[in-house]
């Protein structure tokens, strides 16, 4: 399968799970709306697809959430098998993902830094 294609894959997948999460169709109680699906990586087979998953919650509600979205994996394959028409369905695993939350506190020290450097030169 093309680059191009298998890229597409990736985006049509990273959108459908996002939508069974934010309409509440899993019903893992440790799966909540707070979740964040940032990338999926479908394998050149289409055999596996790395889903990372992130959160602003605490870190171990984030674990606890993927560990939802892995025990529900079998029901998110098949409603979104549904509605692709493709031959061979990916086996997902979902993976914490926590670069959203570094890159956040890296925001946060820089906006910081930037305060401290003007205060210098207004004292100055």
């Amino acid at each position: 399968m093309g680059q191009y294609r298998i890229q597409r894959l990736d985006d049509q997948l990273r959108d459908e799970i996002s939508q069974l999460i934010i309409r509440g169709e899993v019903k893992d109680p440790r799966v909540n709306t707070f979740l964040s699906i940032n990338r999926v990586e479908v394998t050149s087979d289409l055999s596996y697809a790395k889903v990372y998953v992130s959160t602003f919650l605490t870190d171990n509600q984030l674990r606890n959430g993927v560990n939802g979205l892995n025990a529900a994996a079998g029901f998110i394959q098949r409603e979104i098998a549904k509605k692709l028409r493709i031959r061979k369905f990916p086996k997902l695993q979902f993976i914490v993902d926590v670069g959203m939350k570094e890159g956040f506190k890296m925001v946060q020290k820089l906006n910081e830094l930037e305060k401290l450097q003007s205060e210098e030169k207004s004292e100055n």
